[in-house]
């Protein structure tokens, strides 16, 4: 069984959507990277890997590939 999961049984969650959550519209390119930058390190902060790189699931391998990214961001 994954971090991720057992984290979520213990918190009894069910589905894939988070339990809270909010809106918000993104008003420039600013606030977008920002967004982006804190979905992609979101994994290192609660410690389901130590590097952005190691976490497979992400949009970040793509904008690395792209330019957007160095594949050392983050560490």
């Amino acid at each position: 069984m994954n971090t991720v999961l057992k984290i979520r049984i213990s918190r009894n969650e069910r589905g894939i959507w988070q339990y809270r959550f909010w809106e918000h519209t993104i008003c420039d390119e600013l606030d977008y990277q920002q967004h982006m930058d804190y979905c992609h390190f979101n994994p290192v902060t609660h410690g389901f890997v130590n590097k952005v790189e190691q976490w497979s699931d992400s949009t970040f391998h793509f904008l690395v590939k792209k330019g957007v990214y160095s594949k050392d961001w983050g560490s």
